[in-house]
């Protein structure tokens, strides 16, 4: 029997300098994780860039524990409107007030979350923060239907009792379950799809809504898509942004505005910048958008002064 077994190699090199064992064994680990991150089988030689990605890695990770436990993320909400404004709604989207750093975009710190597990508090954080606000524009004239979105990650849906979490997260804060919609990448269909939809259909049984986000990115099957009890879909911005210019990605958003059409489910169109977008997307059949037209992501006050304004 042969066995083929595909390394991934580390070398650190000295000469003279000599340094301690302890360290030259760290950065030749250092060097055989890299070469594991571009593909394996494969040999990448240390070099003080790569000590230099670790050490601000894990000052990083430290500094996210620590914001977590200094309650240092706020929660922005983005408008989400049909028409030509009418708010509906907003997408909840956490933002990290570090700080020394300032504002830190979830470009910079949520893969790293994902990495260490860290992700699974914070989404816990923004699903009840959300839910919570949800309970609060209840008693509000004027705001007592908007919907909130929250960005699920696929490592929370997995978990074993998240089923169990929303549903207590929904009961304490006091919020409308049809209120609630819950966004999922398409990431999330890669494996167990089964116990997907269970959890889906769970869920939304007691009136949680769902949104497949980014949609056209990914590789979900159809055949899955039409079994997933899903409310709507989310035409990712990459394609919205080069809509006008691009006929690849003004035929993938009119095909995903037919595809929900023949599904029975809503569309929403993300990342509009201009009139122009909006009104070749709503020549389609898409009326719903989110983007900077209307508005980019702001904190809570400044998302009710913009809904008040619009009602004045």
């Amino acid at each position: 029997m042969s066995i083929t077994v595909p390394p991934s190699i580390g070398v650190t090199m000295f000469s003279g300098n000599l340094r301690s064992s302890e360290e030259l064994l760290k950065q030749a680990d250092i060097a055989m994780y890299q070469s594991k991150t571009d593909g394996r089988n494969t040999l990448r030689f240390f070099d003080p860039e790569m000590q230099e990605i670790v050490t601000q890695r894990a000052s990083l990770e430290t500094d996210l524990r620590e914001a977590l436990e200094q309650r240092q993320f706020v929660v922005y909400y983005q408008p989400q409107v049909v028409g030509d404004g009418r708010y509906t709604g907003a997408e909840a989207l956490v933002r990290w007030r570090h700080p020394q750093r300032g504002l830190v975009s979830p470009q910079d710190f949520i893969p790293l979350c994902e990495e260490t597990g860290l992700i699974l508090p914070l989404g816990h954080w923004v699903l009840e923060t959300a839910c919570m606000q949800l309970a609060k524009w209840a008693e509000k004239p004027g705001m007592d239907h908007l919907s909130i979105a929250v960005n699920v990650s696929a490592n929370q849906f997995h978990q074993a009792n998240f089923v169990d979490q929303v549903l207590a997260v929904l009961r304490n804060a006091g919020a409308n379950p049809h209120k609630l919609t819950l966004e999922l990448t398409e990431s999330i269909l890669v494996s167990d799809v089964e116990n997907i939809i269970a959890k889906m259909s769970i869920l939304k049984g007691h009136g949680v809504t769902f949104s497949l986000d980014d949609f056209g990115t990914g590789y979900s099957s159809l055949s899955y898509l039409k079994r997933l009890p899903l409310d709507q879909l989310k035409i990712d911005q990459s394609f919205v942004r080069n809509i006008l210019t691009e006929p690849n990605d003004a035929a993938i958003a009119k095909t995903i505005i037919s595809l929900s059409d023949s599904l029975s489910l809503r569309v929403i169109a993300e990342g509009g910048e201009i009139d122009a977008q909006k009104d070749f997307l709503a020549r389609y059949g898409c009326h719903a958008f989110q983007g900077y037209l209307f508005s980019k992501p702001v904190p809570i006050e400044k998302f009710e002064q913009l809904l008040k304004s619009r009602h004045t």
